[in-house]
């Protein structure tokens, strides 16, 4: 709990990919860990992997030319391996782990097998507790409008490209940077952007003291040479800034505020989206995105600098590509309509993604005619509930009706006294007026919603965990209403 991570040296060198030899991934079904597995395909790196439960994601990565993908683990399974690649959330317990490092078998972090991955590439990092999956994806969308054919690797599935990682022909290699572990380290880029400075993810950090000093690492790794843009919004990543130009760095800022360096003079709602007029130099700019919110504004402006100013793609052109990114994957993703009612699904799982994301919402309703906002939220991590239930209250407070599933555990073991009703007793004392229901199981919140929810209104399913899952079920619910059955 104090930032530093005690299996893995993220600062030392990495081999380049050449030298891996034959790759086994623990858990290689996961989001990141099949992305790396892809890489290393694309790459020629004989790959094998394991996962606790089989998938579609298992057999897109055998049909992608894997050479053997386990359901299950077994220390057979890496008697062959020159490396293994886990992520931190498999432990040192786990078989595989074990048996490489009896065998004294590289044992490398994703991250570090992504930055092995970029090797001589224009490496491109993108950080920050909020908004790091969008900017990536709206870089990526930006570089390839500008005729870039760049090699990347996101938190989630971009729309428009259908994947989460791909290898290019070309530099640069783009990365989403997760700093919850401390492996943001890894990657030495040449470009980085850093979204925001905030604390989150304490049960490693410990403190907010220790989250800053980590991004403050994060910017020092920069190569000489190289460009930090930041958010002149935030004033966690402003800081950094001003830091790093003390230095001697080269910094660009963006932001709605006066001093950026990249400044949003105005955002209008479009629809769904937004037109912005930005300003560079004196020169005004116009920013039109088919996305909501002034966050998805601030994500773009990062993306804008890092395509243009870091690796030199028309401007014009990066603002063209802008126009035409339809999101990632869980990123205010509209999982349909049914009987007149819109079903959102989004990954949100701090306090300032949920306060973005229920705000820009409660603002497209009321836009729309008056509509009504659902939220059904799922904590994520027993820490993070009891260390922000506040926050999170103050987040779901513009919503109309908030239904707060039990938490999410993910990789911790439940906390005697948490739950979402930590979240749930502040929310109802807070000014305005609002329904909120504490801990039904997943099918009577798609029955609650189904019940209430109007023609007209928007629901939202939110966090990172298996809450995903319930938007198709509420738009099944909501169909049988005009079909005359119960929901």
């Amino acid at each position: 709990m104090d930032g530093v991570n005690p299996r893995f040296d993220f600062t030392d060198p990495v081999p380049p990919v050449g030298e891996l030899g034959r790759v086994h991934l623990v858990a290689i079904g996961g989001a990141g860990m099949s992305a790396v597995a892809r890489l290393l395909l694309a790459r020629g790196v004989p790959v094998t992997g394991s996962d606790a439960a089989d998938g579609p994601t298992l057999q897109a990565l055998r049909d992608a030319g894997a050479e053997r993908v386990d359901v299950g683990h077994d220390a057979a399974h890496v008697e062959a391996a020159d490396t293994l690649v886990i992520s931190s959330a498999v432990r040192e317990e786990n078989v595989e782990v074990a048996a490489a490092r009896a065998a004294g078998s590289r044992v490398l972090h994703r991250s570090q097998a992504l930055a092995s991955l970029m090797s001589d590439d224009q490496r491109v990092a993108v950080a920050g507790a909020n908004g790091k999956t969008t900017t990536t994806a709206m870089l990526v969308v930006g570089l390839v409008a500008a005729g870039a054919d760049p090699s990347y690797a996101a938190g989630a599935e971009i729309a428009q490209l259908g994947t989460n990682a791909a290898v290019g022909g070309g530099a640069p290699f783009v990365v989403e940077a997760d700093e919850s572990d401390g492996s943001f380290l890894a990657y030495r880029p040449h470009v980085a952007v850093v979204t925001n400075v905030q604390p989150d993810h304490l049960d490693f950090y410990g403190t907010e003291a220790n989250v800053v000093a980590a991004y403050r690492q994060f910017a020092d790794s920069v190569v000489d040479g190289g460009l930090l843009v930041a958010c002149h919004d935030d004033p966690g990543s402003r800081a950094l800034a001003d830091r790093a130009r003390e230095s001697g760095r080269l910094v660009l800022t963006y932001g709605y505020d006066e001093g950026a360096d990249l400044r949003v003079l105005a955002t209008e709602p479009d629809g769904l989206g937004t037109h912005s007029t930005l300003v560079r130099d004196g020169t005004e700019l116009s920013l039109d995105l088919l996305v909501p919110g002034a966050h998805n504004v601030l994500d773009a402006c990062g993306a804008y600098l890092a395509a243009v100013d870091g690796c030199g793609a028309e401007p014009g052109a990066v603002l063209a590509g802008l126009a035409g990114f339809t999101g990632a994957r869980r990123r205010f993703e509209v999982r349909g309509e049914a009987d007149g009612v819109t079903v959102v699904d989004d990954y949100a799982h701090n306090a300032p993604k949920v306060a973005a994301l229920v705000s820009t919402a409660a603002a497209i309703v009321r836009r729309s005619g008056g509509g009504a906002l659902h939220v059904v939220f799922q904590p994520h991590l027993y820490s993070r509930t009891r260390d922000f239930a506040g926050a999170f209250a103050a987040a779901l407070a513009p919503a109309d009706h908030v239904i707060l599933l039990d938490v999410y555990g993910a990789r911790e073991e439940p906390m005697e006294g948490v739950g979402s009703h930590l979240v749930g007793d502040p929310l109802r004392d807070l000014p305005g007026e609002r329904t909120v229901v504490v801990g039904p199981s997943p099918q009577e919140a798609v029955a609650l919603v189904a019940a209430a929810a109007r023609p007209g209104d928007l629901v939202l399913t939110v966090g990172a965990g298996d809450v995903t899952r319930l938007g198709p079920l509420l738009l099944e619910a909501l169909a049988a209403r005009t079909a005359g059955g119960t929901p």
